[in-house]
C-alpha cells in the first residue's frame, strides 16, 4: 500500500488555506504535516480538523523536522526565493504556485540551483495547463489533425481587482497565464511581446491602462493576441480560439463564472493531485522552474512594452540547461 505523501504548506492565506482544503478533503494518497506562517493563529485556523499536523512559523525548522517529504509554496510571489533555495539544497519535491519569483532573475537563480541538483524538483502553479479545454488544443496541436496552428486568440476579462492591483500586475498576475499557456500549447517560446491601448474604462484607477490589447509572437511564426479587461464587473471569462489550417477550435467561450477557483476548480484538483502522484512516483512532469523563468521573462518584455505602447519588446532568455531540453 502506498504510503501518503506528507505535505508542508508554507502560506495559510487566500491560496493557502484552499489548497489545505483541497489536500484534506479531495486528494488522494497525501496528508498535510505541517502549515508554516509567521502569523501563528491564521496557520492554527488553517489546520483546523487535520489530525496530527503541527504549526510552524519558522521554515527551515518544519523541513527539518523529518515529518516532510514535499513542500507546497502558498506565499506572495516575492517569498518565494527564500523558500525554494533551502527545499531544494535538500532535495524536496515542491510545488510552488505562481509566479516561480518576481522576476527572470531571481527565477534563472533557482533554474541554476535545480540543474546543479541535476533533476526537476520544481512544479510551478500555471494551473491552466490541466484544464481539459487546453488540453484538447494541445492535443489537436500535436497531433496535426487540423494541419498546423497559425494564430491563437486569448480573452482575460474579470469582474474587478483588489486595491493592491497595480498598472505592472495586469501583465505579471493576469497576462502572465496567457504567456505560460501559449507556451504550453505551441511548444516554443515566445519571442515579442507588444501593448496596445485606447479608451481606458472609468472603473480603472489611475495607473492601469484597461481594457488593453497584449500581442505577441512565438519562435515559430505563431501569431497571438490577448484581450484584457480586469474591471469588467460582470464576471470572470477566460477563452481561446485557435485557429488552424483547416479548422478552428474555441475553449472558454460564454463560459463565465464569479472568479477564478470557480472557472477552474477541477484544474486546480488535476493540477495538484497529478504533483502529488508525481512525487510519490519519483518524476515531476508539470511545469517545470524553466517555464516558470521563461514567464518572468516575458513578464519583463510585457512591462516595457506597456511603458511603450505599440512598440514590440524583444523576449531575452538566457540558453536553456540541458535539464530542461
Amino acid at each position: 500500500m502506498t504510503q501518503p505523501l506528507k505535505v508542508a504548506v508554507v502560506g495559510a492565506g487566500r491560496m493557502g488555506s484552499d489548497h489545505i482544503i483541497r489536500l484534506r478533503d479531495r486528494m488522494k494518497n497525501v496528508r498535510v504535516t505541517a502549515v508554516i506562517d509567521i502569523d501563528q493563529p491564521k496557520a492554527e485556523a488553517a489546520l483546523e480538523g487535520i489530525e496530527g499536523a503541527r504549526v510552524y512559523t519558522d521554515f527551515t525548522e518544519a523541513l527539518d523536522s523529518g515529518n516532510v517529504d514535499a513542500v507546497m509554496v502558498a506565499t506572495p510571489g516575492f517569498l518565494h526565493e527564500q523558500v525554494l533555495l533551502p527545499a531544494l539544497s535538500r532535495g524536496f519535491k515542491v510545488f510552488c504556485e505562481k509566479p516561480l519569483t518576481p522576476d527572470s532573475e531571481s527565477a534563472w537563480r533557482i533554474v541554476e540551483a535545480e540543474a546543479a541538483m541535476g533533476r526537476k524538483l520544481v512544479q510551478v502553479g500555471f494551473m491552466r495547463r490541466f484544464d481539459e479545454g487546453y488540453r484538447r488544443i494541445r492535443s489537436a496541436v500535436q497531433s496535426g489533425e487540423h494541419g498546423e496552428l497559425l494564430a491563437l486568440d486569448c480573452e482575460h476579462i474579470n469582474p474587478n481587482v483588489p486595491d493592491s492591483y497595480t498598472g505592472r500586475n495586469l501583465i505579471d498576475d493576469t497576462v502572465v497565464h496567457e504567456f505560460d499557456v501559449v507556451r504550453y500549447l505551441t511548444g516554443e517560446e515566445i519571442t515579442t511581446v507588444q501593448v496596445r491601448t485606447g479608451k481606458n474604462s472609468s472603473a480603472a484607477k489611475e495607473g492601469l491602462v484597461d481594457p488593453a490589447q497584449v500581442l505577441a509572437d512565438t519562435e515559430g511564426g505563431v501569431r497571438v493576441s490577448v484581450n484584457t479587461h480586469v474591471t469588467a464587473g460582470y464576471g470572470y471569462a477566460v477563452s481561446t480560439r485557435a485557429t488552424f489550417e483547416k479548422n478552428h477550435l474555441q475553449e472558454g467561450v460564454d463560459h463565465v463564472t464569479p472568479g477564478f477557483e470557480e472557472r477552474f476548480v477541477d484544474a486546480y484538483d488535476t493540477e495538484v493531485q497529478e504533483w502529488i502522484d508525481d512525487c510519490l512516483s519519483g518524476e515531476l512532469n508539470g511545469p517545470d522552474a524553466w517555464d516558470g523563468y521563461a514567464a518572468a521573462a516575458c513578464c519583463e518584455a510585457g512591462l516595457r512594452a506597456i511603458e511603450n505602447p505599440g512598440t514590440s519588446v524583444d523576449v531575452v532568455l538566457n540558453e536553456k540547461p540541458d535539464l530542461y531540453r
